[in-house]
């Protein structure tokens, strides 16, 4: 089992931020949230602050733990931990594992393809967001 952290950045108009895996990448071309690899002896919440600092080039305050999942991808069970993490910066621009980053209202987040360890999240997402 590989445990994994993501976090959910959102913003105050609650746009939260997608990013597409760039060419080259495992999982190449689908939607995720930002984050990584959680390393031995290490606070969950410890490695998506480290995980965004090196991946977006931002520095963030962790919140809240919002879904926490395990699916089978190629062979390996993936334990994915999904975090809030508030953001009211510019930003961030660019990353060096995505392609493309977007500001997307959590109603639009069905509209990508997203890796399978991330589309729980999504749709807790979906159903937390009240219908107009």
């Amino acid at each position: 089992m590989v445990e994994v952290v993501a976090g959910v950045l959102t913003r105050a108009d609650g746009r939260v931020l997608a990013c597409r895996r760039a060419p080259g990448r495992s999982a190449a071309g689908l939607w995720e949230f930002p984050g990584g690899k959680v390393e031995r002896d290490e606070r969950p919440e410890d490695a998506l602050s480290r995980e965004l600092l090196e991946e977006l080039h931002i520095d963030v305050l962790v919140a809240e733990r919002i879904d926490r999942t395990v699916t089978w991808v190629d062979a390996t069970d993936i334990d994915l931990a999904t975090y809030r993490v508030p953001w009211d910066a510019h930003g961030p621009s660019s990353s060096t594992d995505h392609d493309e980053l977007r500001w997307l209202l959590p109603a639009e987040l069905g509209s990508l393809t997203w890796a399978a360890p991330d589309l729980p999240t999504v749709q807790a997402l979906n159903f937390a967001t009240p219908m107009p």
